[in-house]
């Protein structure tokens, strides 16, 4: 028979029969009973051990979305930009081209284009770029429409970067700032991110603005140390200045070192005596397009403007069998800011060196001109303008017939194509074989069957006019360049008596 006791009884004589630490386990114990006298005058809730260490979830706090498509739909915030430019010459539709082009770098950068403006002025004002009347239109326009920058289609001067700054009350951004920020998004090579670097650093020294310790100057070094000074140290600016300088000097030692190896590549072609073509033209124009359909590269393809910065060279070949190189260039555009120009320098040098030029033009562009007349100015600053040029003007199956006339009326070497289609490709590649430079020396020669090297040589680096399997050997009559015309002279065939 057992006996019955109440559980503060139990509770008393476990806690004397088991002192110190077991009385401290006892009570923390999940089945320690409840008691009317201590438990009962407790408020709230009374939850088990293993639920107190529990993570408790607060309700409401969650912004999760039960539905699926709200998150399909959910859009990131941009940046929300008003554009403004100033038209000092040409025509309204040369200025309005000229800001929609601007509309296009800025959706590209991710920013959300909510309204433009045009000033005509003579020249773009020294203070606000502007003018300050138009400068507080401006501002109105800004708070009317809630946009957090204004971009200006132009260069601006570090002072009228801050003046009108000053005035609109928001962040203020130039057409070169915007297309270096693209640049910097796009660009995927190492050398390319280095180009990109050099040019925002170039860019950015003049800019620097200091306030507060940045206009400070740091304590000069005296003989005595402690508060002895030999003079106004630098500011803090200045030393900004300096570090950015040090890091500018360190990428062009990056990017010579890089140009050492590019230029290793280019020797090795130009002594294999391989032609090479350049394709340039301006950004969106379809040049990796253009390249993917002439060599399968498999680039990057995509409707926005400089979507691929980092060169490619492919090896192709011509309907007549000879090997050439096609090297894709960044794509180019108006007002191309100089600080890019120099930076890329090395890149575009493959145009320089290119022994043709497939100057690549949007037929379905507003102003295919306009397209032209700015790569030929960058092209003539890097020194190419005696190499030859093939206007190939893409999009034809999307472009106007009368400018498609046009074009090809007012540009006497060029062809329409469609890289989407393959419109034109075929003519494109004859034009390619016929404008590559030829080799000059013409000889005759009977290559033993042995020597086949040598007869790959001559399909591979030279035009085969004609070719003849005899017992003696494969008889060709080709047009060759000099060092292979000495090593095939010991095989010409004596005269026949």
């Amino acid at each position: 028979m057992t006996s019955s006791s109440s559980p503060s009884q139990d509770t008393q004589s476990f806690a004397q029969n088991h002192p110190d630490g077991l009385r401290a386990d006892a009570l923390m114990e999940e089945d320690v009973a409840w008691s009317h006298e201590v438990d009962g005058e407790r408020d709230g809730d009374q939850f088990d051990r293993s639920e107190r260490a529990a993570l408790r979830r607060v309700a409401g706090l969650s912004t999760e979305l039960e539905d699926v498509t709200e998150v399909e739909y959910r859009q990131l915030r941009l940046e929300r930009v008003v554009l403004v430019g100033v038209w000092t010459s040409g025509t309204a539709t040369d200025s309005e081209n000229s800001l929609a082009e601007l509309a296009a770098l800025a959706e590209t950068a991710g920013a959300l284009v909510l309204d433009g403006v045009i000033q005509r002025r003579d020249k773009p004002d020294a203070a606000t770029y502007i003018g300050s009347g138009k400068a507080n239109e401006l501002r109105d326009i800004v708070l009317e429409t809630g946009a957090d920058t204004v971009i200006c289609d132009g260069e601006l001067s570090p002072g009228q970067l801050i003046h009108l700054e000053d005035v609109v009350k928001v962040k203020v951004i130039d057409r070169t700032a915007l297309i270096l920020d693209i640049f910097a998004q796009h660009a995927k090579s190492r050398e390319g991110k280095a180009q990109v670097a050099l040019a925002q650093m170039q860019y950015m020294l003049p800019r620097l603005r200091g306030w507060g310790q940045s206009l400070s100057r740091q304590m000069g070094g005296g003989k005595g140390g402690g508060l002895a000074t030999r003079g106004p140290g630098e500011t803090k600016i200045e030393t900004d200045r300096r570090r950015i300088r040090e890091k500018m000097a360190k990428m062009r030692r990056e990017i010579a070192d890089m140009k050492v190896g590019r230029e290793i590549k280019r020797q090795e072609r130009r002594r294999n005596k391989v032609p090479s073509v350049a394709i340039a033209g301006y950004t969106n124009a379809g040049k990796s397009s253009l390249l993917n359909r002439l060599t399968g590269a498999g680039v990057l393809v995509q409707n926005e403007l400089f979507a691929t910065l980092d060169p490619t060279v492919r090896r192709a070949e011509t309907p007549s069998g000879r090997i050439y190189t096609l090297a894709d260039t960044v794509g180019f555009v108006r007002h191309l800011p100089h600080h890019l120009v120099e930076a890329f320098r090395s890149t575009m040098e493959e145009v320089g060196d290119s022994d043709l030029i497939l100057h690549v033009v949007d037929g379905s562009h507003p102003a295919p001109e306009e397209q032209l007349a700015a790569v030929r100015e960058v092209v003539r600053d890097v020194g190419a303008t005696k190499v030859p040029e093939i206007v190939v003007i893409n999009k034809a199956d999307a472009a106007d017939p009368l400018v498609l006339q046009r074009l090809m009326r007012n540009e006497k070497r060029s062809i329409a194509v469609s890289a989407r289609t393959g419109q034109g490709i075929a003519e494109l590649l004859a034009l390619i074989d016929v404008e590559l430079p030829h080799p000059s020396v013409e000889i005759e020669v009977l290559v033993p069957y042995t020597l086949g090297r040598l007869v790959a040589r001559a399909h591979s680096e030279g035009e085969v006019i004609s070719e003849e399997h005899t017992p003696e050997g494969t008889l060709l009559k080709l047009r060759v360049h000099e060092e292979l015309a000495a090593e095939l002279a010991a095989y010409v065939p004596a005269p026949a008596v």
